[in-house]
């Protein structure tokens, strides 16, 4: 490569074989890519949960009669359908019911608490929401009162299985509302399906709300042909048979368990291994059973997993490819877990806004390591993607330089819910603004330095977390770690770690700052380390900067 190589001149295709450099041309919709693989196998299992099976034809039929229910009391294309449910069948037959219906599917996270809630509820003017009948009774009535919801379906998760494992589903059924129908029911009457009401590609399929980590969510407008464009560069970028398992690790509301699980596996016509929440031991449980070849989930459940003392080689010697997106990882965790397990984590990077991946490690490549911040590559974007690194004017910076990474593409969606103005900033000329600092090197590996609010000013020098958190990884008794900027009357701020310890190790705040004083730079070492149980999250595993940095 010369000197003046650009973005444009796309220098990551090189990374890419011929398969994964040639055009897709995927369904209009993950509607039409499941009934193909109904037709062409449809005894073949589209979901397992834990001890129970549906087929394709059997999920066909069941979500058929959840569309039929909802256009015949009411639901006009287009409406909002908002679904609060875990990883279990009843998501996926609320999903393609919805769809079906030709509605716009509202993922919400289940841990929302009720102002969470009706902020989407309102924002969205959602007309139907799904969701557990113990959340429905528990919370949700009094929150959705005086809301534009005006039908509600709830499901009781330890249906459609007969474990009832304790260790996530320790909870007793409910007898069904009176305000409300019974999800499961009502796929059983076998109502058809509406005709005529499939969106289109452009359509809007989704409704994702952001998770939060900076303010307000607001609500991505995914289109149906971004989610099949990403499900099927996965499909032909993987080399995974058709028919095989894909475990559903990153919960189905966020956008990369959507994207990479849900839709990737029924392009593949592959059956989805769902275990409703994530539970080291229940999962690694499922591993066993299933044998699933992919799985994609935060680098924070693959901690959890490799610290699990039940967890073995064998447990993941069934897997092809195992994929860590939604939050950064770690060099030291991709070493651990392939020291102590055998596979590689390739890494990914993508937002809601980009329908999951932009970018991600090919399965015949190893993402590098850059040798001066110790940052590890988040892989290559796609052919169709353009990725640049950009000033604060806009302009591309040199190759190697750091900026602000936006991207274009096929995945790219056109603006937020009814936020034009945020639509306007976000998305200059459809180009995603990211808001994460980054640089690429002459190859076109990509890298992520950090959040572009997250840097510190310490005596102004600029402190990016990530290389903070990165060595504290490489300490043998930290599980987890997280790095912010405080008020400092001497530098204007200092550094302050917070970090989980591994089970059964220990370390002192003390051991833990020196042992990064003598990794990094004076201004960048942490003066104050505290240790938690627990770091906070989001529900798809990213650590909430915000909640320490408001900490006393």
């Amino acid at each position: 490569m010369t000197g003046t190589t650009t973005y444009r001149d796309q220098p990551w295709l090189a990374l890419l074989s011929e398969q994964q450099r040639r055009p897709v041309d995927p369904p209009p919709t993950v509607v039409r890519a499941f009934r193909a693989a109904a037709a062409e196998t449809p005894e073949h299992t589209a979901l397992a949960y834990f001890d129970g099976r549906l087929s394709y034809a059997e999920t066909d039929r069941l979500s058929d009669a959840v569309a039929g229910h909802l256009a015949a009391r009411g639901l006009e294309r287009g409406d909002r359908v908002a679904i609060m449910l875990q990883n279990s069948p009843h998501f996926v037959l609320a999903l393609l019911g919805a769809w079906k219906a030709g509605a716009v599917v509202v993922p919400v996270n289940p841990m929302y608490k009720s102002a969470e809630v009706r902020h989407v509820l309102d924002d969205a003017e959602v007309t139907v929401l799904i969701c557990a009948d113990r959340a429905w009774e528990g919370y949700l009535r009094e929150t959705a009162a005086g809301s534009s919801v005006r039908l509600v379906l709830t499901a009781c998760e330890r249906d459609l299985q007969t474990r009832d494992d304790p260790r996530v589903l320790g909870f007793e059924r409910l007898p069904v509302a009176d305000d409300a129908a019974d999800l499961l029911a009502v796929a059983r009457a076998d109502l058809p399906a509406p005709a005529e009401r499939e969106p289109a590609a452009d359509d809007i399929a989704l409704i994702s709300y952001t998770s939060g980590t900076s303010g307000t969510p607001k609500g991505a407008t995914n289109p149906h042909g971004a989610i099949t464009y990403n499900a099927e560069r996965q499909r032909t970028g993987h080399p995974i048979p058709a028919g095989s398992p894909y475990f559903a690790l990153a919960p189905l509301f966020h956008i990369t368990g959507m994207v990479c699980e849900l839709a990737a596996c029924f392009a593949n016509a592959g059956t989805l291994v769902l275990a409703y929440r994530f539970e080291p031991g229940v999962v690694l449980d499922a591993f066993a059973e299933h044998r699933p070849a992919y799985t994609v989930g935060p680098s924070t459940a693959f901690m959890a997993l490799a610290a699990h003392p039940g967890a073995t080689r064998e447990h993941f010697a069934s897997f092809q490819v195992i994929s860590s997106g939604g939050a950064p990882v770690p060099p030291a965790l991709v070493e651990k877990f392939r020291t102590g397990f055998g596979p590689t984590l390739h890494n990914g990077y993508g937002l809601t806004e980009c329908t999951a991946p932009c970018a991600s490690v090919p399965p015949q490549h190893e993402a590098p390591v850059d040798p001066e911040s110790g940052t590890l590559s988040v892989g290559v974007p796609g052919p169709d993607t353009v990725v640049r690194i950009i000033d604060d004017q806009g302009r591309d910076v040199p190759i190697g330089e750091h900026g602000e990474i936006a991207v274009r593409g096929p995945q790219v969606v056109p603006g937020y819910w009814r936020r034009p103005e945020a639509t306007a900033e976000g998305f200059p000329d459809g180009e995603l603004r990211t808001g994460d600092i980054g640089f690429m090197d002459r190859d076109g590996w990509l890298y992520v330095v950090d959040r572009k609010k997250d840097m510190i000013n310490a005596s102004g020098f600029k402190v990016w977390p990530r290389e903070v958190e990165d060595v504290l990884y490489t300490h043998p008794a930290v599980r987890e770690a997280a790095v912010v900027g405080v008020p400092d009357a001497y530098r204007g701020e200092s550094v302050r770690a917070y970090v989980s310890l591994r089970p059964d190790a220990a370390a002192d705040p003390a051991e833990l700052a020196a042992y990064c004083k003598d990794r990094l730079a004076a201004y960048k070492y942490p003066r104050e380390v505290e240790v938690l149980p627990e770091l906070p999250k989001t529900a798809s595993g990213k650590i909430l900067r915000r909640e320490l940095r408001s900490r006393p």
